[in-house]
């Protein structure tokens, strides 16, 4: 295909002209036979309703970061830098331009920016302030076409005013390294073959400034290139629907939260009334005048931590669990989601009652009784002793007080590696504590638990303050927990051993990736969103790790990704590494147990839904699209009648959205081959609209990202392939602008109840969270936040 000369309007002149510089054109989203002919008219054919400002159009300055940069700054950094020689003016080195505007990590760029600003080829030489102040005075200038200028200066490697196939080569592969991305000289090549195709239409072999603008504006068109629907752009000017009169905040609070709200009140409740209980009843009893409110406040503590004890093991029933949520009326007052921050919350009940308990314990109540008076303690609970008043150290080294010192040394232990930092092996430990913490000592030093309820046990049958059996009631709290627990782990054992497992592919993946294809045993079923429990016993027969399932509940086989992020997953990538690289297809062995139910198994529950992935964070939705997609498939071929219940059974969101934010571009390989379905699946349903965000690159407008996009907008108007993901889904640049975005979706689907889905760093967890009540109470369109936890 051979585009037809066109006639252009763009002038070469420095002057400014507002009307043609600050509206993005439209260009065409696919090309197709029926664009052949002017695929330049195409880009003049349209003016985009909101005009963008010309900041954001092309900058050289990193004018958002910091909370904005200003002459200040940057006359700041100068003095920082500045040497001086024989008193002349103060001057900073020609390699330190770059840091003074903000562009650190951008080196070589910065160089070449120079070169563009000082029009020579040689700029190895010092800077004084007043020539840095011009240069910032010209990339900042309000005028688009003199920015416009600079940017062509940077191209023209020869500064002739005319940018050859070459130029524009180096400069494509300046842009991509600069921006982190990885391409082959021979696609830069094509790449800019294909720039001159579409601009050189005179085939002069060069092309001059105003050819070079028509290929910037195709870049900052408004139209979307790709096939979805959703425009995704920063823009904080955007109005959304505003309700006219807001929801109220404390009205939507209480709709997100009175599952977790009434769960929380009811536990506090209970432990509230069983420390009130026992410290009324220790109040009333002989040894009260001994020890006093201490003994009624560990006694009280005690109960909080029997009752605290067997409760904390029912979060972690997944079995018990993953059963009970298939009940839709409980699981529309229990909040399963939360099972694991119900755990943890419960785990500091359990500490604050170890404090209150032990502490009064050892710093009060055993001082009180060697200490008190003879006939005081012969009165009262001198029986209890054999009538013989012990010293403090006799008291320790009973059977009750040493069995209670030793729960609480375990548990400290169980405790202080289960937290963040520890159980992450976060960089800011001391090396020496890193190489003895991780997720792998972390699992192992929370079993434990086991010798601490077999000493919970023994600690309660000697209670020397008490020789009635009936008050012995820590059995009594924790028999059915404890039972039920060992009932699922001994179900597991037995679970996995049916399953049999074959492996059918494993596959290696950029970024420390693996992911395993596995035969679907006979009667395992399970619902999109859920996650299964794999096993290697080549590692360790004991460790089960948890990981969402990518293949679809209708698919033949099983599939995961596993990312290297610990000691575990690391030994089963260098196993499965070796078995794929040495071609014997003999794989290791592994188990799985499951399916387990996820937050993200809730997406049924609404019409609409958005699924936001950071990383690997994505898997548990890859197996929800596909559901959707084949749902909207058998859907559109059903010849029932509207009423039919094989339709109705298959309730799947009508609409779903997938945000999938990485830092890497080899990330994309992970799931090229299951995006490329979807996206082709869904183009006809449009039920799917799915964009990538890729952190490495600069976002829309930045200088050192403006040819990528424009690049990128050409290979997909002729291929309909995003060249960063290799997919036929839209590459967006930088973070997401998250405010812009649940602004169009209450736009878009007003009234609407929407469920966002969310897997990944707790960080952006937060802000997330506050996104869906800012906008579920400013907008008649009602968020509704939901986050993994394993």
């Amino acid at each position: 295909m051979e585009p037809q000369p066109s006639s252009l309007s763009l002038s070469s002149s420095s002057s400014c002209s507002t009307n043609d510089n600050t509206m993005p054109l439209s260009f065409s989203p696919v090309w197709t036979e029926s664009d052949k002919t002017e695929p330049l008219q195409a880009v003049n054919q349209e003016k985009a309703s909101t005009p963008r400002s010309d900041t954001e159009l092309l900058r050289f300055m990193d004018l958002t970061a910091n909370g904005g940069m200003r002459w200040e700054d940057v006359e700041d950094r100068f003095d920082r830098l500045a040497i001086t020689h024989c008193q002349i003016d103060p001057v900073i080195k020609w390699s330190d331009f770059g840091l003074c505007i903000g562009m650190k990590q951008s080196q070589e760029f910065a160089n070449q920016l120079l070169r563009a600003l000082r029009k020579s080829k040689d700029c190895n030489f010092c800077m004084r302030k007043d020539e840095l102040h011009s240069y910032w005075c010209r990339m900042t200038d309000p005028c688009f076409n003199s920015r416009m200028q600079i940017f062509f200066d940077l191209c023209d490697r020869n500064m002739e005013g005319r940018m050859t196939e070459i130029d524009i080569k180096q400069t494509i592969i300046l842009s991509a390294t600069t921006n982190k991305l990885f391409l082959t000289p021979e696609e830069a090549e094509d790449y800019a073959a294909l720039v001159m195709e579409l601009l050189d239409t005179e085939k002069r072999g060069y092309i001059e400034l105003p050819q070079f603008e028509t290929l910037f504006k195709v870049s900052l068109s408004k139209a979307s290139f790709s096939n979805n629907h959703l425009s995704i752009r920063h823009d904080p000017y955007h109005n959304f629907d505003r309700v006219q009169e807001p929801n109220s905040r404390i009205e939507i609070l209480f709709r997100s939260y009175w599952r977790r709200a009434w769960i929380v009140l009811l536990w506090l409740t209970i432990c509230s009334a069983l420390f009130t209980w026992k410290f009324l009843q220790y109040r009333h009893r002989a040894a009260f005048q001994v020890m006093g409110y201490c003994l009624s406040s560990a006694k009280g503590a005690a109960e909080t931590l029997k009752f605290n004890m067997a409760l904390i093991l029912l979060p972690v029933c997944r079995n018990t669990i993953t059963w009970l949520r298939r009940n839709r009326s409980v699981n529309s007052i229990i909040p399963f989601n939360d099972t694991i921050n119900f755990h943890k919350l419960i785990a500091g009940g359990i500490a604050v009652g170890v404090i209150l308990h032990g502490g009064c314990h050892l710093t009060c109540d055993l001082p009180r009784i060697s200490d008190s008076d003879h006939v005081i303690f012969r009165q009262t609970i001198a029986a209890q002793f054999g009538y013989h008043q012990p010293s403090y150290f006799e008291i320790l080294s009973t059977k009750e007080v040493a069995s209670g010192i030793g729960m609480v040394i375990l548990m400290a232990i169980a405790f202080s590696l289960a937290t963040t930092w520890p159980r992450r092996g976060s960089p800011s430990l001391p090396k020496s504590v890193r190489n003895v913490t991780g997720y792998n000592t972390f699992w192992y030093s929370h079993h434990l638990f086991i010798p601490v309820y077999a000493l919970l046990i023994f600690h309660s049958i000697f209670l020397f303050l008490t020789n009635n059996v009936n008050e012995k009631t820590t059995w009594m709290y924790i028999a059915i927990p404890v039972l039920l627990y060992t009932g699922e782990r001994v179900f597991r054992a037995m679970r996995s051993g049916f399953y049999e497992v074959e492996m059918l592919k494993a596959s290696i993946h950029p970024g420390k990736v693996v992911s395993l294809k596995l035969h679907k045993p006979k009667g395992f079923k399970y619902l999109s969103g859920m996650y299964i429990f794999i096993q290697c016993p080549q590692i360790s027969p004991f460790e089960w790790h948890p990981f969402s399932l990518t293949s679809g509940p209708e698919d033949d086989y099983l599939s995961v990704h596993i990312r290297t992020s610990g000691d575990w997953s690391y030994q089963i990538y260098s196993l499965f590494q070796e078995a794929t690289l040495s071609g014997l297809n003999s794989y290791p062995k592994v188990h799985i147990d499951g399916p387990y139910g996820a937050a993200s198994q809730d997406h049924i529950k609404y019409d609409i839904i958005v699924l936001i992935g950071l990383g690997i964070g994505a898997t548990p939705f890859i197996g929800i699209l596909k559901d959707i997609v084949n749902g909207a498939q058998k859907s559109s071929h059903c010849d029932h009648h509207s009423g039919c219940r094989e339709c109705s059974s298959r309730k799947s969101p009508l609409k779903a959205y997938l945000f999938w934010v990485t830092r890497e571009q080899s990330s994309f390989e992970w799931f090229r081959d299951i995006m490329k379905e979807i996206s082709n699946s869904s183009e006809k349903q449009s039920v799917v609209e799915m964009h990538n965000f890729l952190t490495s690159v600069y976002e829309e407008g930045d200088a050192r990202s403006v040819l990528i996009s424009a690049i990128q907008a050409l290979h997909y108007a002729k291929n309909g392939i995003d060249f960063v993901s290799r997919t036929p889904v839209r590459t967006h640049f930088a973070r997401p602008n998250w405010s812009s975005i649940f602004s169009k979706l209450a736009c878009k689907h007003r009234r609407a109840r929407i469920g966002v889905f969310y897997c990944g760093a707790s960080t952006l967890a937060n802000e997330l969270e506050g996104m869906c009540t800012k906008f579920s109470t400013k907008t008649s369109t009602r968020f509704v936040f939901h986050k993994e936890n394993y």
